[in-house]
């Protein structure tokens, strides 16, 4: 198996897709037990129905700007169609959300290239408790398992227990990886790991980074001195840098995502936690105003829970009843 076929969209197991469907069902539980409430009593797609669904899907945490986006597209169909029942109303909805996950960058990694980069290199930033480590240690074992030779950089050097987190997941999983003492220069971890990657021929370096608060300037500073030292040993690198958000924070992991894209050029997103949420719109919120592909997302505890994001198979999930 070549590198990186881990990433080139298959058709979804049966045990991949029963995963993704138990793990929206409290998103989709809540979101269509708020819809029927919209639209008990009524029978056609109206002002009022669309004031509702309006706050259906905010507080489902779409986002404001995205959920008006939404509305004035069902608005201009109702319009154009003259007369849209209740019952059409699921549809609808379905249509012009996976047409906006379509629109907004959000691929089915069918065909998603990296091109020849060797080592490729991910750095993953977020704050705290997002579930980064652990989505770390899933990736490495699926990219492992795909044939790559992976390798960790443990350059979150300011928690007491983050070096000891990423080794624990290296030997789980059988991937190498670097580390210095605690308060060491991250900047200088991640050089090492890059000099180690290149010099033991290995496919992939995923750097780990501290949980910084999306608010202290001088800590998003660090991420721009490791970015800067890595490409001292790969020009380019790091070819992917991923933000891993809780999606269960809902509106405050958009804030985040906010945050990080302004002090980095991230250009990958995982939501974690999904299964532990009836949150789950903020994919669509945040792929909407972002335009950063949703990359992964976190079904479930198991190792395999690390999903590639798939907009059909999710839109699919989110309203299959």
């Amino acid at each position: 198996m070549g590198l990186f076929d881990f990433f080139k969209k298959k058709e979804s197991t049966p045990q991949q897709q029963e995963a993704l469907d138990t793990g929206l069902e409290k998103t989709k539980d809540s979101f269509f037990s708020k819809i029927t409430k919209v639209i008990a009593g009524k029978s056609t797609v109206d002002d009022d129905v669309l004031d509702d669904l309006e706050e259906v899907l905010v507080t489902s945490d779409v986002g404001v700007t995205t959920t008006l986006k939404i509305i004035e597209r069902i608005q201009a169909r109702v319009a154009r169609d003259k007369y849209v029942s209740t019952s059409e109303l699921n549809n609808l909805l379905r249509d012009e959300v996976q047409q906006l996950l379509a629109e907004n960058n959000s691929n089915d990694f069918q065909n998603f290239e990296y091109g020849n980069h060797k080592p490729y290199v991910i750095m993953v930033v977020g704050v705290n408790g997002v579930g980064k480590t652990t989505t770390i240690g899933k990736l490495a074992h699926q990219l492992k398992q795909a044939g790559n030779k992976v390798v960790l950089g443990a350059a979150d050097t300011f928690r007491a227990a983050a070096v000891d987190q990423i080794q624990l997941w290296g030997e789980r999983v059988g991937v190498r990886v670097v580390a210095q003492a605690m308060g060491s220069d991250p900047a200088s971890v991640a050089y090492d790991t890059l000099r180690s990657a290149v010099s033991n021929n290995e496919d992939v370096a995923i750097i780990d980074t501290a949980g910084r608060l999306h608010n202290k300037v001088g800590l998003m500073n660090e991420l721009t001195k490791i970015k800067n030292v890595m490409q001292k040993v790969i020009p380019g690198a790091p070819h992917e840098i991923l933000l891993v958000l809780d999606a269960s924070t809902g509106q405050n992991a958009i804030e985040q995502c906010k945050q990080f894209t302004e002090a980095t050029a991230v250009n990958a997103l995982a939501l974690t936690k999904l299964d532990g949420t009836a949150k789950g719109g903020v994919v669509i919120g945040i792929s909407d105003q972002f335009k950063i592909p949703v990359k992964y997302i976190g079904v479930g505890e198991g190792m395999n829970d690390l999903q590639l994001f798939d907009r059909k198979g999710f839109v699919d999930s989110l309203f299959k009843k």
